[in-house]
């Protein structure tokens, strides 16, 4: 009797114990599956909004900056290779600093880099300051690249192709904003050139806000499992040792792919103003066709990572891709001005490999670990290969004296990027190859 007296206790102990454990707990949870999730969100799509502006407003001035500057063709080119460097060189840091700190303080610091840097860049004074201040503004970018595709991974791992996409869309939608907008904002700000490049500073001092509670509450990410989303938290996650990446064909073959949309991608930012201006485009016609060829990104860069996703292997986009950027190379050889809009299309279609080149690297991995190392592996290494490809063409532009050669360049550039994109699409994961 006294025996079931005590076991009666104890179970009575244990549901009042329990209940106890969980009532404080409930209100946290639906705050995180609310209100933190919501904010999340905006934080993610605020930040994209942020990863390329920097870099195609700068493309839009080019030539004001280089005559504000007295920079030579090959300087210049050394300038549109700047952010791949950056990308590459500080892209690898992102993954051991998130451990440390939390990605949301990560995201939440690279923004405020990026608002620094495009600050100081404009009135730095002379070529040398310039770059060192984009340098930080870019490293700021190069965090958050890496970030996002693991953020996303790990709070939404059953929607990992609708927030690739979302984020992907707000990112091409900045793009093409500061390619459109810088000319005609410089002008009505007085024309100075160095105005219209701070102009930019804007945007990334907003996308600070909504990161702020992520820096404060560190715990939310680490004590969230990675495969699980939001409000679902099992407690922490066991550790796992790093994967030995470089086994990994698959992931190789994905850092190739990305290194090479990379370099067309820098290559049209930095370059394709100058391209149709030097065709007899006015400025302002040209930043817009820039901005045709980044918002093609808007609408695709939303629907190629939700069908990607639902199809067992991505090499038929990565080939529908690839042929669009060759006929627009091809076309803008032949006929710069007389298609320049159909060209702009073609590119921008073509444009969207990025996308898919992220959606890839969330379905290559199973686990949030997994994918981490593969987005900073693909990521900065293809940064890396990604450097010399704008240096080349200023080098070509400057010694040929003309744009055939460098478009010839690009064009030969798309043909090993459909090879490898065909194969980092196959349907198989890091884990089983670095394991073997």
């Amino acid at each position: 009797m006294m025996g079931l007296m005590a076991s009666d206790e104890t179970r009575t102990e244990t549901r009042t114990e329990t209940r106890a454990q969980t009532r404080p707990q409930a209100p946290a949870t639906r705050a995180w599956t609310t209100w933190t999730t919501r904010l999340l969100v905006l934080g993610i799509v605020l930040a994209a909004l942020n990863l390329r502006p920097a870099i195609t407003s700068l493309g839009a001035l080019l030539e004001e900056v280089r005559d504000g500057l007295g920079m030579s063709g090959s300087i210049a080119g050394l300038l549109t290779s700047v952010p791949p460097l950056c990308f590459a060189v500080f892209g690898v840091t992102a993954p051991r600093l998130a451990r440390r700190f939390g990605p949301g303080a990560v995201v939440c610091a690279g923004m405020a880099a990026i608002t620094a840097g495009l600050l100081i860049r404009p009135y730095a004074g002379g070529t040398g300051g310039f770059l060192a201040a984009t340098a930080l503004a870019l490293m700021g970018i190069a965090v958050s690249n890496v970030l996002m595709p693991v953020i996303v991974k790990r709070y939404f791992p059953d929607r990992v192709g609708s927030m690739t996409g979302l984020y992907s869309m707000a990112l091409a939608f900045g793009t093409s904003i500061a390619a459109a907008a810088t000319v005609p904002v410089t002008n009505a700000l007085g024309g100075h050139w160095q105005t219209g490049l701070a102009v930019w500073a804007v945007l990334p001092a907003l996308a600070v806000l909504p990161w702020i509670p992520f820096v404060r509450n560190r715990q939310a990410p680490s004590a969230t499992v990675p495969s699980t989303p939001p409000g679902r938290e099992g407690g922490k996650p066991a550790e796992q040792p790093p994967l030995r990446i470089t086994r990994s064909r698959t992931a190789w073959a994905l850092a190739v792919f990305f290194g090479l949309q990379a370099t067309a991608a820098y290559i049209t930012m930095g370059w394709m103003a100058q391209i149709f201006r030097d065709s007899g485009v006015s400025a302002g016609t040209a930043g817009l066709l820039l901005a045709v060829i980044m918002v093609m990104g808007v609408p695709l860069a939303f629907v190629i990572p939700r069908v990607a996703t639902r199809l067992p292997h991505q090499g038929p986009i990565v080939v529908v891709l690839g042929v669009c950027g060759l006929a627009g190379y091809a076309g803008l050889y032949f006929a710069p001005v007389g298609g320049a809009w159909a060209w702009a299309l073609l590119l921008g279609v073509s444009n969207c490999a990025f996308p898919l080149a992220l959606t890839m690297v969330g379905m290559r991995a199973r686990t949030g670990a997994g994918v981490a190392q593969l987005s900073a592996f693909a990521q900065s290494t293809g940064y890396l290969i990604s450097i010399p490809g704008p240096l080349l063409v200023g080098v070509l532009y400057q010694h040929s004296g003309g744009w055939g050669l460098p478009i010839a360049l690009m064009s030969a550039l798309m043909v090993p990027q459909i090879v490898v994109g065909v194969l980092a699409g196959r349907d198989r994961t890091v884990e089983e190859e670095a394991a073997r």
